[in-house]
């Protein structure tokens, strides 16, 4: 029921099945009122056609038998019978009549007929059980029968004409398919296009042929596409000259600062701050790093991630909670990985220690799941990343993903440039996967990360 449920969701969500639907709809519509119009049309000139076809032969063949010989007309009915497929009987009062199913074309066709051969002519779907249509007449006092083959009277359109229908509804709604693959390829291909940018790649430019809308919009998202890698371009320009000046000081700072005659906790203090000017222009860097897909590897993530905590787990004030699946495998690029997550662990090491002890305490967790959402056979890794702190507001949560951001705990320490989570999204998107930042229910804060 639930497959059943997001199934339909998919279909009502779909701007294609929506567009084929109401194509489908307006063609059946169109054909129902077509078919319903012919039927009210034709029948009145086909009810004069079938009366006069029937008065036609009911008048022949009483004139023939009125006008034969005595002697000849055994042999008239037998040829009617064997040619034409005419047969005649006396009508008796004691025949078995089973009278013709009345439908609007015969009921307009027995008034016809009833004008011309008068009111006492009958009409029988079967007399003595012997089926076909059956039509009474006078000659002089006497009462006949005569009987033709059902389908030499045919009253209705029948078969040929449903299956006229029935192709030209295909026909029409292989039409419906056509079109609206073609109404709304420009749209899939620009929703690509933009999934494609929102994970920081530089999709192909889009087509500008087509419809004035189309074309419009196509080149618009085409110069906004250029515009944004200008820009990207530009800024990585400038961070990497804004580096590169800086660090020319701080280099000279730092000799100067050795060859200086302070006191010791003078110049460590100064050490201290040279360094985080130094970290801090690293992350700007770190942020402003395009990532190219030509790059990417598969690599053992189960054992990077092994590694990096096995190390941090060697400090004395840190605990680690480990459960990584072994042999799970992405594509990417590896010191990419290792920059996520020493981002987070410095993330937590600043403010995921426990206020008492000032001890860390992390659990990672690694593994394999299956995503529902994508299909049963669709698998990801799942990372979840959890400090044992005091967390944060809910509130502030999705603010610490934007660049230079950071934390009301954040804002009263000097240290960070509000880039570490901000370089850690980048990422995870650059890598096509996903992630989540959330308070826990027992304490601290968790961070989710899916890779496919």
């Amino acid at each position: 029921m639930r497959k059943y449920l997001q199934g339909l969701a998919w279909f009502q969500n779909s701007l294609f099945w929506r567009t084929f639907l109401l194509l489908a709809l307006l063609v059946t519509a169109s054909l129902l009122t077509w078919f319903v119009s012919i039927k009210l049309l034709e029948r009145k000139p086909r009810a004069q056609q079938l009366s006069n076809q029937i008065v036609s032969i009911v008048t022949i063949t009483s004139a023939a038998l009125t006008h034969s010989a005595e002697d000849k007309r055994r042999e008239l009915l037998i040829d009617l019978a064997r040619n034409e497929g005419i047969r005649i009987y006396l009508l008796e009062d004691s025949d078995q009549v089973q009278k013709i199913a009345e439908t609007p074309l015969l009921t307009e066709v027995r008034r016809l007929v009833q004008q011309k051969l008068g009111k006492q002519t009958q009409f029988a779907n079967s007399v003595n059980g012997e089926d076909g249509f059956w039509l009474s007449f006078q000659i002089d006092e006497d009462q006949f029968w005569l009987r033709l083959e059902a389908d030499r009277l045919q009253t209705e359109v029948g078969l040929q004409f449903l299956g006229w229908a029935i192709s030209s509804l295909i026909l029409a709604l292989i039409g419906a398919v056509f079109i609206s693959r073609r109404i709304n390829q420009p749209l899939t291909n620009l929703i690509i296009a933009t999934r494609q940018l929102s994970r920081g790649r530089h999709p192909k430019p889009l087509s500008e042929n087509g419809p004035k809308e189309i074309r419009e919009t196509n080149a618009s998202f085409n110069q906004m596409v250029d515009d944004l890698a200008r820009i990207e371009s530009d800024r990585t320009v400038i961070l990497a000259g804004i580096s590169h000046d800086l660090r020319t000081p701080l280099t000279r700072l730092q000799l100067e600062l050795e060859m200086a005659n302070l006191e010791v906790d003078t110049r460590e203090a100064m050490q201290a701050d040279l360094r985080q000017m130094d970290s801090i222009i690293q992350q700007f860097l770190d942020y402003a790093k395009p990532l190219h897909e030509s790059t990417f590897s598969s690599f053992n993530l189960s054992e990077l991630i092994d590694k990096i905590f096995s190390d941090l787990a060697k400090s004395s004030d840190i605990v680690i909670e480990a459960n990584i699946e072994p042999n799970l495998y992405v594509t990417g690029i590896e010191i990419e990985f290792q920059r996520l997550f020493d981002n987070l662990i410095q993330n937590a090491m600043r403010y995921g220690r426990d206020a008492q002890t000032h001890q860390l305490r992390l659990a990672i967790l690694c593994k394999r799941q299956t995503n529902a959402a994508r299909s049963a056979n669709s698998n990801e890794i799942y990372v979840q990343l959890r400090d044992f702190g005091s967390g944060i507001d809910d509130a502030q949560i999705p603010r610490l993903l934007r660049p230079f951001t950071r934390g009301e705990i954040a804002r009263s320490q000097a240290n960070g440039s509000g880039l570490g989570l901000a370089i850690v999204e980048r990422i995870v998107k650059r890598h096509g996967g996903k992630m989540h930042i959330r308070n826990h229910a027992q304490g601290g804060l968790e961070i989710q990360l899916m890779f496919h």
